[in-house]
């Protein structure tokens, strides 16, 4: 008791971090996203320091390749996102009644079970008064961005300080670590070292490693749908990639996908399927075989259902902000219950047996 007294001083800093962060959520976005950049790149920098490279020099040759590379897959990307989800908009009518009518009947009678037809008046319905809501919040949104050009001036400069933000944090971040590691009390250094860095092992098993391997695999997805001939490879391509944050989870919804559009657009024919299932097969193999072990390795990373809920739950208490800050207090809270779980079992309450009170 009361060496939770004496430590007030530090359970009164965190509260004031807490309230802050809630205070200037608004304006916090690009200093996150930029330290989150800062922080996924400083190996390859450091990589390249040792190289006989100034930091100067490191720094800006990283920040032009992530920078050019940002801007391709924007150029390139978005016209042909637009056209499928323009495509998928106009045919989804068509889908829902091709599943009526085809693809649960193919299903029944291959897996001998019965379903039930989907409610196609409920779902127009539903589409409809969606269509109307976002039509409505579009022209909402209009009306607003027309009465306050500051509010936009605003969006865009938090956006523009993102670069910004991330290339002087790159240039400065093992000062800046050094800076932090000085303040920390002697006595407690060593363990504060210790735990540092078992949680960066945790986040760089999740952030450098499966958001890389996310990545890779929306790549391939996207790609191989393509080459089969699936019109909405890309979306479908790069949704399994993105929902492989859960093991599994991308594979089965990208499959499932894939397989439901080209049997809409091919018919019932056996060869485009088969098709998209080499492609997500070659996927599997290739996480299995090369990206898992070569990018993560044996490091433990976050569990899934931690993920899930460490998203969730920042969202929900500080938005898009606690959304960028859910995975690494996940991280470092996952590292301190695994050392507090670890003293609890050698605790002498945990060791004390029944006759040794007696």
């Amino acid at each position: 008791m009361n060496n939770l007294i004496n430590r007030w001083p530090v359970w009164l800093s965190l509260a004031v971090i807490v309230w802050l962060v809630h205070a200037l959520q608004a304006i916090l976005m690009p200093f996150f996203v930029g330290a989150l950049l800062a922080y996924l790149c400083n190996p390859l920098v450091n990589r390249l320091t040792q190289w006989k490279l100034k930091r100067a020099s490191a720094v800006t040759a990283v920040f032009s390749i992530l920078f050019v590379s940002i801007s391709a897959v924007f150029i390139l990307l978005i016209p042909v996102l637009w056209r499928q989800f323009i495509y998928l908009e106009s045919r989804l009518p068509m889908l829902l009644k091709w599943v009526n009518r085809k693809g649960i009947p193919w299903i029944e009678n291959h897996a001998h079970i019965e379903l039930d037809r989907l409610d196609m008046d409920l779902i127009s319905t539903w589409l409809t008064s969606y269509w109307q809501e976002a039509g409505t919040a579009a022209s909402n949104v209009l009306t607003k961005v027309a009465q306050s050009s500051l509010d936009i001036m605003s969006i865009i400069g938090l956006i523009s300080l993102i670069p910004v933000v991330t290339f002087y944090l790159l240039l400065d971040w093992d000062k800046l670590i050094n800076h932090i590691k000085e303040l920390i009390p002697r006595h407690i250094e060593p363990k504060f070292s210790q735990l540092t860095i078992e949680c960066n092992d945790v986040l760089s098993a999740f952030l450098r490693g499966q958001l890389i391997v996310m990545l890779l695999l929306g790549i391939i997805y996207a790609v191989g749908l393509q080459i089969v001939g699936i019109k909405l490879g890309i979306i479908i391509g790069l949704l399994a990639g993105l929902a492989s944050i859960i093991p599994y989870f991308g594979f089965i919804v990208g499959i499932i996908s894939a397989s439901i559009a080209a049997l809409f657009q091919h018919g019932l024919k056996i060869d485009p399927l088969l098709s998209v299932w080499i492609v997500f097969g070659i996927g599997q193999i290739l996480e299995g075989w090369v990206l898992q072990p070569y990018l993560i390795g044996d490091k433990i990373g976050l569990p899934p259902v931690s993920v899930i809920f460490a998203v969730m739950a920042g969202g929900q208490l500080f938005g898009f902000v606690g959304m960028l800050l859910a995975l690494p207090v996940a991280a470092i809270i996952m590292v301190l219950l695994h050392h507090a779980h670890t003293r609890y079992r050698q605790s002498e309450f945990y060791q004390r047996t029944e006759s040794g009170n007696s």
